[in-house]
């Protein structure tokens, strides 16, 4: 071989000078084709540590059409469809799935027309924006909006007739005026609350999640924000027609809810404390079925308080319009389920009436067959709460060891609770989530958030916003981060996730519910200033319609909102594309990793319409 090669001609050296020149100027062309044919070519290049272009508002918004291989809408092969038309005025406070026309189709017994009834036909899903009503004006910020609201954005006087002498609501001029007054406290939230902390620690970060069934107006739970306790305020549409509406208007945690035939949208074992002020459920029906519902998501240790009919019967009954024997067999009634639940009475001062639940079972599985108890819950999961029925028995604690233990585990008391393990994971009982991926995905939300807060949404300091969805909320690490800013997070785990974090959550002391994005929320519209899907649209993209779920974020978003979309490129491309037939002022941008991250924001920096 060396022979061979030996032999061979040698190379011309104007001949490879030619041929070297030829290449350079080819290699050149195409790294110029390159730069001028991408719409992100500037992206490939990433910037020096000290510069942050890809995170900037200023930067233009990113192009993926000609790059991925999502299939698209028809829409991208053919010309544009139109705008969505906006929906006829009476559609302005529509919640799909708490239709008024469409609960006269069910029976009144037990509420079950109270209950969700979604749209199943496609002819029955509206495609149009809901509209707002005439004179509608921004919300007034927190703490402002707590005492008072716009008239015009919940142009409803019934409420205010129908309990004019109770202090719920006034309408003053163009403002409805919320005096912190309710049936069981017309002489103010205030007072009422003091004679509750009496009773039980309110102020030392014992108690932080609490629940409201039938809550008017909110004024309870709106009050306890100043001990720090977060409340899920619930009520139906019924009648009174914009309970709950006001108060979100007010910037209160609340959503339309009842106790019927489903379980209550919550995990095991979620309040502190549970309230009810004359809320009108018959604890004693149904052989206390929704006592036992109670018992369900109330903590260990966690405290029930029950105002109103029919405690303090004796001084009372005259005004309530019933006789002594009625009232004292109903109290007699109750008294005999909260032993049967082993709930210990705590004391019993005017109107207010308190139970404990134990800390654990180990007492009360002795003394059940004495005392005639339910049975103990077997097969089902006390987690599982998305259109379950509620069942005729005790849900039965984690086991514990000692008679001083705490079932599950023990909370920190508020706010160390926030970022302390939560017993879930500290057990072991989520898959595949372990106490390293808790911390992880605090840091991870952490930075995320510092991003939007800097880029995105800005005047979170100020109270620009005050209502938050996190419609895919995993541990809860989104609302964590912004829990330094005058905001709630309502956060939301999809029934269809691989993981049910929901307990997680409430054990951080955050609240949330379970939800079906392929459904309508159980709220009114224009209730959310921030909304942030993260995986939401790939979860669901072969669940449902993209467009429904737009158009349902369309209808709870407030005018001048803003919403963050996270996922993947791919169906942020998509998603970003059918979200042109809302008109929205939507722009994708990269996450706070830079360019080479495959998930990509969508900001919609307002709703106006």
């Amino acid at each position: 071989m060396s022979i061979l090669l030996g032999h061979l001609p040698k190379p011309n050296i104007r001949t490879l000078s030619l041929l070297l020149a030829t290449f350079s100027l080819s290699f050149i062309s195409y790294l110029l084709g390159i730069y001028t044919s991408s719409p992100i070519s500037l992206s490939l290049i990433p910037p020096p540590s000290h510069c942050h272009l890809s995170t900037l508002p200023s930067s233009p918004p990113l192009h993926f059409l000609p790059r991925h291989t999502i299939p698209l809408p028809s829409s991208s092969l053919s010309p544009p469809l139109p705008p969505l038309p906006f929906c006829p005025s009476n559609f302005t406070d529509h919640c799909p799935c708490q239709d008024p026309t469409r609960e006269r189709l069910y029976p009144t017994r037990d509420l079950e027309h109270r209950q969700r009834h979604c749209p199943v036909a496609p002819t029955d899903h509206y495609t149009c924006r809901i509209p707002r009503p005439p004179g509608y004006r921004t919300p007034l910020r927190w703490p402002l909006s707590r005492d008072r609201a716009w008239f015009k954005n919940i142009p409803s006087k019934r409420l205010s007739e129908a309990k004019k002498n109770q202090n719920w609501v006034r309408i003053e001029g163009d403002w409805l005026v919320f005096p912190g007054g309710g049936t069981s406290f017309a002489n103010g939230v205030k007072r009422y609350v003091d004679q509750i902390s009496k009773i039980i620690p309110l102020k030392n970060g014992e108690i932080r999640t609490a629940l409201d069934i039938g809550c008017g107006v909110a004024s309870f739970g709106g009050h306890l924000l100043d001990q720090k306790i977060l409340t899920m305020s619930i009520a139906p549409r019924d009648i009174h027609e914009a309970q709950v509406q006001f108060a979100l208007e007010r910037g209160i945690p609340a959503m339309l809810g009842v106790l019927s035939i489903h379980r209550l949208p919550f995990p095991s074992r979620s309040f502190d404390m549970i309230h009810c002020a004359r809320c009108l459920v018959p604890w004693t029906a149904h052989d206390g079925l929704y006592l036992l519902e109670i018992d369900r998501v109330l903590r260990p240790g966690g405290y029930w308080v029950l105002s109103g009919p029919p405690i303090s019967w004796r001084s009372l009954y005259k005004g309530w319009g019933r006789t002594k024997q009625d009232l004292e067999g109903e109290q007699m009634a109750i008294e005999d389920l909260a032993r049967r639940l082993c709930w210990k009475k705590v004391a019993e001062k005017g109107t207010i009436a308190v139970w404990r639940k134990p800390t654990n079972h180990i007492h009360c599985v002795k003394k059940a067959k004495m005392v005639k108890s339910h049975p103990f819950c077997v097969d089902s999961d006390p987690d599982d709460a998305w259109y379950e029925n509620m069942e005729l028995c005790i849900t039965p604690l984690p086991k514990a060891r000692q008679i001083d233990d705490v079932a599950g585990g023990p909370t920190e008391k508020w706010p160390k609770r926030l970022n302390a393990i939560p017993p879930r994971i500290e057990s072991g009982a989520i898959k595949g989530i372990t106490s390293e991926t808790f911390k992880n995905d605090g840091l991870i939300w952490g930075k995320r958030v510092s991003n939007y807060v800097s880029h995105y949404i800005k005047g979170m300091s100020e109270g620009q916003y005050r209502n938050v969805l996190d419609m895919n909320a995993g541990l809860g690490g989104f609302a964590t981060a912004l829990a330094k800013y005058p905001v709630w997070v309502m956060n939301v785990v999809p029934s269809e996730g691989v993981n049910n974090t929901l307990g997680v959550i409430y054990e951080r002391g955050l609240i949330g519910t379970f939800m079906n994005w392929c459904e309508a929320f159980s709220t009114y519209p224009r209730t959310y200033d921030f909304i942030h899907a993260y995986g939401v649209f790939s979860l669901y993209m072969d669940k449902c319609n993209v467009l429904d779920i737009l158009l349902e974020i369309d209808r709870i978003l407030r005018p001048e909102g803003a919403l963050i979309i996270r996922d993947n490129v791919d169906v942020i491309t998509r998603v970003k594309e059918v979200s042109e037939r809302l008109s929205w002022k939507g722009r994708i941008v990269n996450t706070e990793n830079g360019p080479f991250d495959p998930e990509k924001l969508l900001i919609i920096e307002n709703s106006i319409y």
